[in-house]
């Protein structure tokens, strides 16, 4: 933790995280320009890290912000927004004690040496969300999601979806497959070799088949894919070293960059979730896959946002003091694997730009997607200094890459395609952006098609949102 100072050179991204997000009750949103799409209808949500401090300490990475949501309901009559924070256990007895009581991955629990073992890591619940039929889940990396109130946001409590026993954790970055509307999920639990668990859910989030699979050491493992019949997992060589952590280190500090050990690659077949092949590639740091699908072939083709090493860890450590230096360039790289064997094949770099926070439509999830849609950074600026502030779509067809042209200070979320309801062939891509130069926050929706030109329709929101990380779309 930091004690929070203030900084005269600091970007205008800093501004959003300066204050921790302040609520607001459903709130009908004024449109700032252009019209809401008519087949645009259903709900946005986005879940990131709202408070990054209490008590007057900052909290030790972006990573241990307690998390809010952000819902914004398009329908016929406009559009309305709530945005709540999740109200965990930990959560709300920090409320309480106005302090911060638990460590996390970038902190040690305050206070006496106890407190470690007695309350050694807080579910921030800040890092996705999945829209099921009758709930939202909030989803957070080491525990179990919380289920909210799909319309005001009301957190119910922790769901175990019906198979997570206890000390089973369900991952932030979940798989649903558009045509048979399963869903796919994993889970990690330390030990001296950690262990990953499997899940496969029905359409309505209960879980209906496990598997567990022996890892080597404690690594860290943000993200899968699924591919056609298969789940794909890549081991980065990043390792906990437990000592450390035993002796009063946080998670983060505790965890060391082993590229001697290369990239295990995972295979599993998604109906049995059983082991098809294990292999080692070169090494490299990933957060996230963009998807992955077979070819005719059955050659597996994953698309991964690939950093070099892991740095990016220390820039996100940076994030909660308004304040970063380490440019942590990630770059959209394709790599061919052989399912039977786990080999790699070829591993190529598609794009030669920045790129983070990688979606493509849900209905190609596993599938092959014609368009990927990520954040990157303007061009000519210190990516070690700024936040993410461009929105790209990269075309496989014709390999041409097409950028939303944010002005100076704008800092934009996830982007996030949409079907429309009324036109198959259209689809809409809804960010959420933080105005620097304003200090304020709004929605803004893209035509796909024109991602350079000028959005269809910006959105007003009632406070600033701070920086988050993922959402999801449901349509109406």
């Amino acid at each position: 933790m930091q004690t929070i100072t203030n900084g005269s050179t600091k970007k205008a991204w800093a501004g959003a995280i300066a204050e921790p997000g302040k609520e607001f009750p459903l709130t009908q949103l004024p449109i700032l320009s252009g019209k809401i799409p008519d087949g645009l209808r259903g709900t946005l949500y986005r879940n990131g890290p709202a408070r990054l401090e209490r008590g007057g300490m900052r909290m030790g990475h972006w990573f241990d912000g307690d998390g809010a949501i952000l819902a914004v309901h398009f329908t016929d009559a406009g559009a309305t927004a709530v945005y709540r924070y999740v109200q965990t256990t930990g959560y709300k007895q920090e409320v309480t004690a106005a302090k911060l009581l638990y460590g996390n991955y970038g902190m040690t629990a305050p206070g006496a040496f106890w407190n470690q073992l007695l309350r050694p890591v807080k579910n921030a619940a800040n890092t996705s969300v999945i829209a099921l039929s009758d709930k939202l889940l909030a989803l957070w990396e080491a525990g179990k999601p919380y289920a909210l109130d799909l319309q005001t946001l009301e957190t119910w409590g922790e769901d175990d979806l019906g198979g997570l026993t206890k000390g089973l954790a369900y991952s932030a970055h979940y798989k649903r497959d558009g045509k048979t509307g399963e869903i796919f999920n994993f889970g990690i639990t330390p030990g001296l070799n950690a262990k990953l668990h499997i899940y496969k859910s029905d359409a309505t989030g209960k879980i209906i088949q496990k598997a567990v699979y022996s890892l080597d050491g404690i690594p860290i493992v943000h993200d899968f894919a699924l591919a056609g019949q298969y789940l794909v997992f890549c081991v980065p060589p990043v390792r906990l070293n437990f000592l450390p952590v035993l002796l009063g280190t946080n998670y983060s500090d505790a965890l060391e960059w082993r590229p001697q050990l290369g990239t295990q690659i995972l295979v599993f077949d998604r109906q049995t979730l059983s082991l098809v092949s294990r292999s080692e590639a070169e090494a490299w740091f990933q957060w996230h896959f963009v998807n992955a699908y077979q070819d005719a072939s059955g050659s597996l083709i994953a698309d991964i946002a690939r950093y070099e090493d892991f740095q990016v860890n220390q820039y996100f450590k940076e994030v909660p003091t308004g304040q970063t230096h380490i440019p942590a360039q990630s770059s959209l790289t394709r790599i061919h694997i052989q399912p039977q064997t786990g080999n790699v094949t070829t591993i190529e770099r598609i794009v030669d730009r920045h790129c983070e926070l990688p979606t493509v439509p849900q209905q190609n999830v596993g599938q092959p997607s014609r368009y990927t849609y990520f954040s990157s950074f303007r061009e000519g600026i210190d990516i070690g200094q700024e936040l993410l502030n461009a929105i790209a779509r990269f075309d496989r067809q014709t390999e041409t890459l097409v950028e939303a042209n944010l002005k100076e200070n704008l800092y934009n979320s996830e982007p996030l395609p949409v079907p429309d309801a009324q036109n198959s062939e259209q689809t809409w891509v809804l960010s959420v952006i933080y105005d620097g130069n304003s200090h304020s926050s709004e929605v803004w929706v893209f035509d796909s098609d024109r991602l350079n030109e000028e959005p269809v329709c910006k959105l007003g929101l009632p406070s600033v949102i701070p920086h988050g990380f993922h959402g999801t779309w449901k349509s109406a």
